[in-house]
């Protein structure tokens, strides 16, 4: 099978690969013992091993590999690793046997892409709306301000499964993956999780970029890391670009022990192991303003008067940085006395320049559009233009 896009799964995204998947298989993950080196332009070889249930590993130079499924034995699969020297971005092509064993021999050949691309699924947001931090909140949507919970705090702690959520942009990444294929072929484009980010999977050696575009969907939950890395990200370059609204609204700490992620701050609470109480919502709201451009905001009657995508009202980002290159004015409405805040609030889709990179967000819960024909071609203009620099095809605002 020949693919368009040359995907480099991580450990997160093994569900995705499965469903995309006809066939049923053993469950195992492929790895790879040794690191090929480029010797006067080809790999030497590698020896390959199945290596059951292993998380993703890093080679010598910290640059991160993930492995495939092995459901499919007929399927091309590939395992790539980030090449220092005279292929930066080298990806090395491999395929299943077709009897099932593992690997069978590297094809040695070497694909360089222009543009280093990452779609990241919100694996955070979907481990806490996984019957966890929601069951608390509701139980507890009477607690004030200054009282202390010391009860039900089982419910602030609970497992990533890297499962598909449709409350976490699941079915999104998944027309995500095959939507970006078409719009640019031989895109090299890599799946990746929270916990990747966390782990500095979006930088080669811990400094330097590892992509040029990184795709977020309904990343709420994040780790102080994780944060920091995407800002790092941004400000070393990178163009990050997102797809839905109430984005980085609370912390949670990760343990790679256990697979358990833990709420820290936001969303109204904090929490300390011990005890939560009442505190703030959007957990980095002033940082938040300055590198990324907008905050949450949502109010039960918002409504758009320039809707070219058809969209309700769900979560939106209010654009709160002087400095945002507005691209599409929805044109908010709302009831006078839903909100009582003296300034105008506008949602839109804008551009945000953050030292050497920049943000673009589209301002909405694009989830909910993802299949709309006109929000498509919106942002394949988007990714084109601004992501991918192709200056030469101007964006077209839909009418």
């Amino acid at each position: 099978m020949t693919s368009k896009v040359i995907i480099k799964i991580s450990v997160c995204a093994l569900l995705i690969l499965f469903i995309l998947s006809s066939s049923l298989g053993a469950k195992s993950i492929l790895g790879v013992s040794g690191i090929p080196t480029p010797e006067n332009g080809k790999f030497t070889r590698t020896s390959l091993s199945i290596l059951p249930n292993k998380p993703s590993v890093k080679d010598s130079n910290q640059n991160c590999l993930t492995y495939p499924t092995h459901s499919n034995p007929m399927e091309v699969v590939r395992v790539s690793s980030s090449i220092t020297g005279k292929y930066p971005s080298a990806q090395i092509i491999s395929k299943l046997n077709p009897h099932g064993a593992g690997l069978s021999t590297l094809e040695g050949k070497i694909l360089v892409n222009e543009s280093r691309s990452a779609l990241v699924c919100p694996t955070f947001t979907a481990a806490a709306y996984d019957h966890a931090f929601y069951k608390f909140y509701r139980k507890h949507i009477d607690t004030r301000y200054g009282q202390n919970v010391t009860v039900d705090l089982n419910l602030l702690s609970t497992k990533v499964k890297n499962e598909e959520s449709p409350n976490a942009s699941g079915p999104s990444m998944l027309f995500m993956i095959k939507h970006l294929e078409n719009l640019v072929p031989h895109l090299n484009l890599e799946i990746l999780t929270d916990q990747d980010v966390d782990d500095g999977c979006t930088f080669l050696n811990g400094s330097n970029n590892a992509f040029d575009l990184v795709i977020l969907g309904h990343q709420e939950y994040v780790t102080q890391k994780e944060y920091a890395n995407l800002k790092k990200f941004v400000a070393n370059g990178g163009t990050m670009i997102l797809l839905d609204g109430n984005v980085f609204f609370a912390e949670v700490k990760y343990d790679k022990d256990t697979d358990n992620i833990t709420l820290v701050k936001g969303h109204s609470w904090a929490f300390n192991g011990k005890s939560a109480w009442r505190s703030i919502s959007e957990r980095w709201e002033e940082e938040t303003k300055q590198w990324v451009g907008s905050n949450y905001f949502s109010v039960s009657a918002a409504k758009f008067l320039n809707d070219p995508f058809e969209y309700l009202h769900h979560e939106e980002q209010s654009v709160t940085n002087p400095r945002d290159n507005i691209l599409l004015d929805y044109k908010l409405t709302m009831p006078a006395d839903n909100y009582t805040g003296t300034k105008k609030v506008m949602v839109a889709a804008y551009e945000l320049g953050y030292l050497k990179g920049k943000v673009i967000s589209l301002g909405i819960y694009s989830d909910d559009i993802v299949r709309n024909l006109n929000f498509d071609k919106y942002f394949d203009n988007l990714v084109l233009h601004y992501a991918l620099a192709r200056t030469d095809e101007p964006v077209i605002s839909p009418q």
